[in-house]
């Protein structure tokens, strides 16, 4: 059984629990962070010193913190050969695209754009920050447009963890009021994404909470 810290309205949270509905994994989830409060007590900090959700615990092993390095531990320990292969060359290849998601999406998205933009009160917001951000992700976005040109699935023609470090960022992408870039193979994936009933269940939720009272 998982037990695992973290409210699902955090985008690591979500990634994390994608992943664990992707496996059909047991597990229970606590309510940490934000509203929820709790990262501060002894407790949480007994089980992770950064006071950072999600954590997980996997039956009476160690507690393990950062969503990359947990989001591998599930690949390697319940995954298949097709989502976490054993073989070296081609565990590297999705682990490459896993990375640069988590780098250079996942960095470029949250504080530069999804804060600036959800998380700040509208009279506070820096639009031309925002507008620049809007670029710089997409610059990035561009390379992985033009894998998918190429692929069904980001790293082949099979789901893979390197979509669950790339897809969870795109529901919020596609969701916020920006103006967005023409990608129509990144845009093809996504929808793609959004047929998958985990990623509706785990990923597709309201995010309202996030946003601050309007004065």
């Amino acid at each position: 059984m998982l037990t695992i810290w973290g409210r699902k309205s955090s985008s690591n949270v979500q990634a994390l629990m994608w992943c664990v509905g992707e496996l059909g994994l047991e597990h229970q989830r606590h309510d940490l962070g934000h509203r929820f409060g709790g990262l501060d007590s002894a407790d949480f900090q007994a089980l992770n010193p950064n006071r950072t959700i999600p954590v997980l615990q996997d039956g009476n092993n160690a507690p393990l913190w950062e969503t990359g390095a947990i989001l591998r531990y599930l690949a390697a320990q319940y995954g298949d050969e097709v989502f976490w292969p054993s073989e070296p060359p081609r565990r590297a290849e999705i682990d490459k695209w896993a990375e640069w998601a988590k780098l250079n999406i996942a960095m470029a998205f949250t504080v530069p754009v999804f804060w600036r933009l959800v998380r700040t009160p509208t009279a506070q917001r820096d639009e031309t920050a925002i507008l620049q951000a809007v670029t710089d992700l997409e610059s990035k976005l561009k390379i992985a447009d033009a894998q998918l040109g190429e692929t069904r699935y980001l790293s082949g023609d099979e789901f893979t963890l390197a979509d669950i470090q790339l897809g969870h960022i795109l529901y919020r992408y596609y969701d916020i009021d920006i103006d967005r870039a023409a990608l129509p193979h990144l845009r093809r994936y996504y929808e793609t994404l959004t047929e998958r009933l985990e990623f509706q269940r785990h990923v597709m939720i309201e995010y309202e909470e996030l946003r601050p009272r309007e004065s």
